[in-house]
């Protein structure tokens, strides 16, 4: 907990991360640092993000999981998998909800450009990229990941004023009904 001033104290939602594009994770780097967050990013690429979710959780303990890096949905492809990474991303979150089930203890952001929202959502992300199958900014999840950082854990997130502080809206991530992750306590 940090003191804000001397009537408040505020612990924000520790995040931790991962993605599969190096630049992007610099980028979510600085953005994080300048929002003053307690946030691990780590560049892990996508066929590996499953198998490293449940150790650096499990080291970091983070209120807040981000998964992302790239994606692509193949329009023509017939093979029933028409996705670049959304199998990929599904297991990372499947694999974290074996570690916490609670959508309210660990808040899950999954996806990436073009990824199959519905079914990040069924594996059990509490935000997912694309329900458009749109391409999505490299920093919307870290924007939605910061609102949840910095809401207070007794006060339930506008999804839909949150989805647009994103560049693509809600045509680029959707989510389900959600409180913050920020506990804020009072000195004596």
């Amino acid at each position: 907990m940090r003191l804000v001033n001397e009537k408040r104290l505020v612990k924000t939602g520790k995040i931790l991360h991962l993605d599969g594009d190096r630049r992007y994770s610099q980028k979510a780097v600085k953005t994080y640092k300048k929002m003053g967050l307690d946030a691990i990013v780590k560049n892990i690429p996508e066929n590996k993000q499953a198998q490293m979710v449940r150790p650096l959780l499990e080291k970091y303990n983070p209120d807040i999981l981000v998964i992302t890096g790239h994606d692509a949905y193949y329009r023509k492809k017939r093979s029933g998998n028409n996705y670049k990474n959304t199998s990929n991303f599904v297991l990372a979150v499947k694999e974290a909800r074996k570690y916490e089930s609670s959508h309210e203890k660990l808040f899950i952001i999954a996806g990436a450009c073009q990824s199959n929202y519905e079914e990040l959502i069924r594996a059990g992300a509490n935000f997912a990229s694309s329900p458009k199958r749109i391409n999505i900014h490299a920093l919307d999840p870290a924007i939605i990941a910061i609102s949840i950082s910095k809401t207070e854990n007794t006060k339930e997130l506008n999804v839909i004023e949150l989805l647009n502080k994103t560049k693509c809206g809600k045509d680029g991530i959707g989510g389900i009904k959600s409180y913050g992750s920020m506990y804020v306590g009072y000195p004596r």
